[in-house]
């Protein structure tokens, strides 16, 4: 892309910064972002989504990228990955022990007001 060109925005982002960033796409790119962008590429790979070849040409890609733009143009085309199990775990664990935990705060104060 030349520097008096102006970037075009993608439709289909699925990379996005972390939450909480107010950040736009035009905003420079980390290396932290990057490295993100890699780990989504190398799952992507995983599951058969890229070739070897196409996995290669994208990670050139994504470590010449400037700006998070350039990274979400590289990963458009793939849809959103599912969740791990393990997060979803995590959650329902803290569900039953804040439901724990309040059950026997009820149960506590139901022996000590009688």
């Amino acid at each position: 892309m030349r520097s008096g060109e102006p970037r075009k925005r993608s439709q289909s982002v699925r990379f996005r910064p972390r939450r909480g960033d107010r950040l736009t796409l035009d905003t420079r790119a980390s290396d932290a972002d990057r490295q993100r962008v890699v780990e989504l590429l190398q799952s992507h790979t995983a599951v058969g989504r890229l070739t070897l070849d196409e996995f290669t040409d994208r990670v050139g890609v994504v470590y010449n990228a400037d700006t998070l733009a350039d990274l979400a143009r590289v990963t458009s085309d793939l849809p959103a990955l599912p969740e791990k199990p393990g997060a979803v775990r995590r959650d329902l664990l803290a569900m039953f022990g804040i439901a724990a935990v309040t059950l026997l705060l009820l149960a506590l104060y139901m022996a000590v007001t009688r």
